[in-house]
């Protein structure tokens, strides 16, 4: 034994002495045998049960884990499309709404040169927004643009009274 284990020449001198570990008067070695297995029994099922219950724990939080972050690339990649389709519908959007606005703006001019046929008359964007939020109307007779029929003069104001409910119109929110 000496050879096996190293130990034991270190130790020697405290075989039997009291107060130590190896006091073997004060306590049983049958006992504490018995004692040492019952516990390392003790400790291995507890070691199963643990482990057991801790692995089952790691498995359930990484499906949830894993499950989670699929959900999450699925919602990240809807948003991408949905981004993407936003941003094409705007743009067809705008792409109508030029073409309304120029045709609009030519059949106006036309049907008020008619009615005028020194006037001309043009759909332009607000002074405060872009032609995509507000619109009006703005009026030249000859050379001149104005902004509304309080800046005609008397005479002109004569000619055009009865089409005074052209100039007020503003078209917004578009």
């Amino acid at each position: 034994m000496l050879k096996e284990y190293k130990w034991i020449t270190s130790d020697k001198l405290l075989f039997g002495q009291p107060n130590t570990t190896y006091d073997f008067k004060s306590s049983n070695p049958k006992e504490a045998s018995q004692k040492l297995q019952k516990l390392q029994e003790h400790k291995e099922k507890l070691i199963r049960n643990a482990n057991t219950r801790a692995m089952n724990m790691l498995s359930d939080a990484e499906e949830r884990y894993n499950d989670l972050m699929k959900k999450k690339r699925i919602v990240e990649n809807d948003k991408i499309k949905i981004l993407t389709i936003i941003k094409e519908l705007d743009w067809k959007k705008k792409q109508v709404l030029e073409v309304a606005w120029k045709k609009v703006n030519e059949d106006f001019g036309s049907v008020f040169s008619t009615l005028l046929p020194e006037a001309r008359t043009m759909l332009a964007a607000s002074k405060t927004h872009n032609v995509f939020v507000s619109m009006e109307f703005t009026v030249a007779l000859r050379k001149t643009w104005k902004e509304n029929l309080t800046e005609l003069s008397g005479g002109q104001r004569l000619k055009q009274k009865n089409y005074s409910n052209f100039m007020t119109i503003k078209l917004t929110g578009l």
